[in-house]
């Protein structure tokens, strides 16, 4: 059966957002979360763009993505 989700978890920098994959080798940056976005879905198609490589990984030929997002309680 082929995964369709790809995760990443998100924390806040000092000064930009950082999204990491969380079961891919993918990590990315922006300084706004539209942005963080738009660099996740170039991030992750980038590295399935290799067909072999989203085979391998057992993820369909279309998967969405899922983002959890660090909030701190005590800053």
């Amino acid at each position: 059966m082929s995964r369709n989700i790809i995760q990443f978890q998100i924390t806040k920098g000092d000064k930009y957002y950082i999204a990491s994959g969380v079961d891919v080798p993918v990590v990315t940056q922006a300084k706004t979360l539209d942005k963080l976005a738009k660099n996740i879905k170039e991030a992750a198609s980038l590295y399935l763009a290799d067909s072999r490589v989203a085979k391998k990984l057992g993820f369909s030929d279309r998967p969405s993505v899922v983002t959890n997002m660090e909030i701190p309680l005590y800053a």
